[in-house]
């Protein structure tokens, strides 16, 4: 394949690219800007694998991809939606440790010749930057794979004087970085740019260990950033503009939805990078939960006959309708009420779940019309009109805490004020807390009924009554 014929197909695939982010930022055309995205995908790596640059040993390249592309197929056949926050999790710690490799690779590459100096130092820089972002988002997409699986704990882990440490550390990777540009033409270049890679793989490590669970939508979605600027910077170390620009594009996408959630959640990044949600100052103890009265519990009967009788319905899922897979319940309840002239909206809170998205993606794969499914901003105003809310496996979100509780961890969190309404339903399997470690004063309110039980069993139950 010429040089021209792999410019213009980089310049295909950059198009499609964009399309693709225009595609996502709407439920309806998702799925278009999910094709887009393959297409151009498939044409960035045909390009390069039959480019002019590869030109020895492309039968290995075309067995690594083989390899690779079973492996992921096999994963997306396998892995739940339940899961999915997980494996998007363990996908950027790949884009990380490719780019560590890169670096490392391209660091020990003698053919590579620069005509001066300054290309030389720009190029070792550009070695360094890409190894640095890939290391620590490596080892922080793994940490975070850990969290969201449930391998660690997802309450922070607040070392003495953690901030400081955090200083010292990036302080010292600039002077490292400073003397690795210093020693290229020694061997002394490749031990700084070990011992900046250990660095940045205990900073990843910290990072994201002093983030509370409640914060994880926005780790994950920090973490995408990271994972694009790594690509780019490994774009730079390559010369290669697609994946500049496509490393660009991920990156820069990354960061704004990151600051689009954490605004959500009345949230600055620095704040998250520096830990919060999910401390042990927010937790409640059973004695605490107590001694705010007593939950109402409610049977199958009773949450049909509220039902059948409401006029408004909200249902606001939250991540047990996740882990209960109940969506396609709770779409055929939601065409039940419909077919009954009851008019059904869903909630989604920015945050829900454990990644960007998740409930949209939920709700989308159950075939819930996008038309009656509504983000807070859009619907928060009207739950004094609802008469009765449902509210699968979400706890933080609904929290009345965030607004009467200043001491509370989530004090200030915008959230979705179903208790405005005539009747909240709370589906539970127990009086656990969320994600974040904090009670829920929600659950002992006189106008709330507490569901007990398996979130898909007990919609089961209630479809059946109301068929």
């Amino acid at each position: 394949m010429s040089e021209g014929l792999v410019t213009v197909s980089y310049l295909g695939a950059i198009i499609l690219f964009v399309l693709t982010l225009g595609g996502l930022s709407h439920q309806e055309t998702a799925r278009k800007g999910n094709i887009y995205g393959m297409i151009g995908m498939t044409i960035a790596v045909l390009a390069t694998v039959f480019g002019p640059e590869v030109t020895n040993n492309i039968h290995l390249i075309i067995i690594a991809m083989l390899i690779g592309g079973s492996i992921g197929i096999t994963l997306a056949r396998k892995v739940d939606m339940t899961q999915m926050p997980e494996l998007v999790a363990i996908l950027h710690s790949l884009v990380g440790l490719a780019a560590v490799l890169v670096g490392y690779v391209n660091f020990m590459d003698e053919t590579i010749t620069f005509p001066t100096d300054i290309e030389k130092a720009i190029h070792q820089v550009e070695i360094y930057i890409g190894v640095l972002i890939g290391a620590v988002t490596f080892s922080g997409s793994v940490i975070a794979f850990g969290k969201l699986s449930g391998l660690i704990g997802g309450s922070p882990l607040i070392l003495p004087a953690r901030h400081w440490l955090n200083l010292v550390l990036l302080i010292l990777s600039i002077w490292i970085g400073y003397e690795f540009v210093q020693h290229a033409e020694t061997g002394d270049a490749m031990t700084y740019l070990l011992i900046m890679t250990v660095i940045a793989l205990l900073f990843g490590i910290h990072m994201v260990m002093a983030i509370g669970g409640a914060d994880m939508p926005v780790v994950v979605s920090m973490l995408n950033s990271y994972s694009g600027w790594a690509a780019s910077a490994t774009g730079f170390m390559l010369s290669n503009d697609l994946l500049i620009v496509v490393g660009a594009l991920v990156g820069s996408s990354g960061a704004i939805l990151s600051y689009i959630m954490c605004r959500a959640m009345n949230r600055n990044f620095i704040s998250v990078i520096a830990g919060g949600f999910g401390t042990d100052t927010g937790t409640v103890t059973a004695g605490d939960a107590e001694d705010q009265g007593e939950v109402v519990p409610i049977e199958t009967d009773e949450v049909t006959s509220l039902l059948q009788n409401a006029k408004e319905v909200m249902i606001i899922p939250g991540y047990g309708m996740a882990v209960a897979q109940a969506q396609h319940t709770v779409n055929e309840i939601t065409k039940v009420l419909r077919d009954k002239k009851v008019n059904v909206r869903f909630g989604i809170h920015p945050v829900a779940g454990r990644m960007p998205g998740h409930m949209n993606v939920l709700l989308a794969e159950a075939k819930v019309p996008y038309d009656i499914v509504f983000e807070m901003d859009e619907i928060n105003d009207d739950f004094p009109s609802i008469d009765v809310s449902i509210i699968i496996g979400a706890n933080d979100i609904v929290n009345p805490s965030a607004q009467e509780d200043p001491n509370s961890p989530i004090a200030g969190m915008p959230v979705l004020e179903c208790w405005k309404g005539t009747t909240t339903i709370v589906l539970k399997r127990s009086m656990a807390t969320g994600y974040a470690g904090v009670q829920n004063p929600l659950f002992f309110k006189e106008n709330t009924r507490m569901y007990f039980g398996d979130a898909k069993e007990s919609l089961d139950a209630v479809l059946k009554e109301l068929q």
